[in-house]
């Protein structure tokens, strides 16, 4: 299995598709599908049924899965999208770079 270098809650650019160039917050991360869910793009619609549950049927919308390699890391230092490397410190501690302005993105 590979390394993730997108995780639930980072804010991500979409580079691809027809929500290309919206930014989000990821929801979910499905790394064996190399698949996330990201708020407020990839929006889809269900025709839901009425059922015991929900008495009131109608037609929903909520976010779709969106391939991990359409996502590019939003940085918190640079404010841009960026790709992401890892870094070890001496110490032993591992975080997530950023490869444009090479501040520390997050705790690995």
């Amino acid at each position: 299995m590979s390394v993730q270098k997108i995780r639930q809650g980072d804010t991500v650019y979409v580079m691809s598709g027809n929500d290309k160039g919206k930014t989000g917050e990821v929801a979910v991360v499905y790394p064996e599908k190399n698949r996330a869910i990201v708020k407020g793009v990839a929006m889809t619609t269900r025709h839901q049924r009425p059922t015991a549950k929900n008495r009131e049927g109608g037609i929903l919308v909520r976010e779709g899965t969106i391939s991990l390699s359409n996502l590019l890391l939003v940085c918190k230092e640079c404010d841009k999208p960026t790709r992401v490397g890892f870094e070890i410190l001496p110490s032993g501690e591992k975080f997530r770079k950023c490869k444009q302005c090479g501040a520390k993105v997050i705790e690995a």
